[in-house]
C-alpha cells in the first residue's frame, strides 16, 4: 500500500494536515534533541523527510522503512543517506546501537506494535530515548466529534484529489480512529520496558508526542 503512495506521499500529508505536519516534525526534532555524532534510528522514515532535521543537527541518521517503494523514492531524493529496509518487529540492528529511536506516524501501521516497542528498546543504548509522534485522540469532546467526521467524510475525497492511491487514505482514517489514546499508549511503552514515559499533545490532541528512556 505504501509503495503505491510513495511518489506524492509528502505532498498529500501536507494538504491533508493543512500544513500542520511541518510543525509536528519540528516538535519531533526538538524532543529527539539529536546531537553531533549521536546515532539516530528513524523508523517508518518513508522518503526521509523526517530524517533531515537530525542530519542538520550533526547526528548520524539511519532512515529505516518496510516499504521498498518509499525507500526508492527517498534514495532518489537524498542519495547520501543510509536507507535501510527493515521490519519494525524484527529490526536488523544489534542491541544498544542507537542513542535515540524515533517513529512518526508509522507505529499505527505496524501489525504487532507491542513487538515494535520492545525492538526499539532492544536497539537503544542504556540512557537513550524513544520519541513517538502519532495521531491520537483530541482532548476536547466537541472537537473530537468534528475531527472524526473530517477523517471519515472529508479526508477520502481530498485524498482522491491529490494522492496516487486514495484508497490507502481510507485505511489511514480508519486506523486513526481505532488507535489507543494517550494514556493507553504510555502504558504499552511501560510494558515494553521503557521508563520515564511522558507525552505532550499537539494541535489539541490530534497528534501526541510520547517520549521515554531506556534505564541505564
Amino acid at each position: 500500500m505504501f509503495d503505491g503512495v510513495a511518489e506524492r506521499y509528502d505532498l498529500t500529508n501536507d494538504v491533508l494536515s493543512l500544513g500542520q505536519d511541518r510543525r509536528w516534525r519540528r516538535e519531533v526534532a526538538r524532543a529527539v534533541d539529536a546531537r553531533p555524532a549521536q546515532k539516530v534510528l528513524d523508523l517508518a522514515a518513508g522518503t526521509a523527510t523526517s530524517s533531515l532535521p537530525f542530519t542538520r543537527a550533526g547526528a548520524y541518521v539511519v532512515p529505516c522503512d518496510f516499504s521498498l517503494g518509499m525507500l526508492q523514492v527517498g534514495k532518489r531524493r537524498h542519495s547520501w543517506l543510509p536507507f535501510t529496509a527493515g521490519d519494525a518487529t524484527r529490526l536488523p540492528f544489534k542491541d544498544d546501537s542507537f542513542d535515540a529511536v524515533t517513529i512518526s506516524f508509522g507505529l499505527r501501521n505496524v501489525q504487532d506494535f507491542d513487538a515494535a516497542l520492545r525492538e526499539m528498546h532492544r536497539v537503544t543504548r542504556p540512557g537513550g530515548r524513544v520519541v513517538i509522534c502519532e495521531f491520537s485522540h483530541p482532548t476536547w469532546a466537541p472537537f473530537r466529534t468534528v475531527y472524526t467526521e473530517y477523517l471519515m467524510r472529508a479526508l477520502p475525497p481530498v485524498a482522491r484529489a491529490v494522492s496516487s492511491n486514495p484508497d490507502a487514505y481510507v485505511y489511514l482514517a480508519e486506523s486513526i480512529r481505532a488507535w489507543p489514546d494517550q494514556p493507553a499508549l504510555a502504558e504499552r511503552l511501560r510494558k515494553a520496558g521503557w521508563s520515564q514515559v511522558a507525552w505532550r499533545n499537539l494541535s489539541g490532541g490530534i497528534v501526541a508526542l510520547h517520549r521515554a528512556f531506556k534505564a541505564g
